[in-house]
């Protein structure tokens, strides 16, 4: 099956396939805490599988 050029893709999870899913932002620090990792996380509504998405980094981000 093909989508048109301008349709957006369908996520799912890839466990169970289903389509819903809760979105969550995280940030993990380097041991030394000298870079900061961003990461949006999307946690699926039907079995809580989680999907990580590198949103970059950044050195000595404080906020």
């Amino acid at each position: 099956m093909t989508q048109p050029p301008d349709a957006q893709p369908e996520l799912a999870c890839p466990l169970c396939g289903y389509q819903g899913f809760t979105r969550q932002h995280s940030r993990q620090d380097s041991m030394w805490g000298f870079t900061s990792h961003r990461m949006t996380l999307l946690i699926c509504d039907r079995c809580r599988y989680v999907l990580h998405f590198y949103d970059g980094n950044s050195i000595f981000d404080i906020d």
